[in-house]
C-alpha cells in the first residue's frame, strides 16, 4: 500500500487519536502482544503479564474504547462468569498524507480529553 493512500472511510481523526493514545503505553502494548495469538481470559492474562486484575482491567478498557480489543463474558462449565478478551485485527499506517486527510475530522481541542499545547 503506498504511503500516500488515504485511510479507509471509517478512520477519523478521533479514531486515530484514540488508537495512538491507547498504544502509547508499554502495559497496553504487552497486553496486545499477549493477545496476538488468540483470546485469553482476564485471570490468566493478569498472571502471564504479572499485573493486578484492576490494573489490567483499566488498560483493557482503554484498548477496548479505542477498538483494539473486544471482550466477551462467558459461563464456564462450573457456572462461573469468565471474561475473555481478544485483539481486533488492525494495521495502522500513519504518514503526513494520512494525517492531512484526517485533519478535517479531528475533534475540537478539548473534545478528546485533555487539551494539549
Amino acid at each position: 500500500m503506498p504511503s500516500e493512500e488515504i485511510p479507509p472511510e471509517t478512520m477519523t481523526g478521533a479514531a486515530l487519536l484514540a488508537a495512538c493514545s491507547a498504544l502509547a503505553n508499554p502495559h497496553r502494548l504487552r497486553i496486545l502482544g499477549a493477545l496476538a495469538d488468540g483470546r485469553q481470559y482476564v485471570s490468566r492474562l493478569a498472571r502471564d503479564l504479572g499485573m493486578s486484575r484492576p490494573l489490567l482491567h483499566m488498560h483493557l478498557q482503554k484498548l477496548q474504547a479505542a477498538g483494539l480489543v473486544t471482550g466477551e463474558l462467558e459461563l464456564s462449565e462450573d457456572g462461573k462468569a469468565v471474561k475473555y478478551f481478544e485483539a481486533v485485527p488492525f494495521d495502522l499506517s500513519i504518514s503526513p498524507q494520512v494525517i492531512k486527510a484526517l485533519v478535517p475530522t479531528l475533534p475540537v481541542s478539548g473534545e478528546h480529553g485533555k487539551e494539549t499545547g
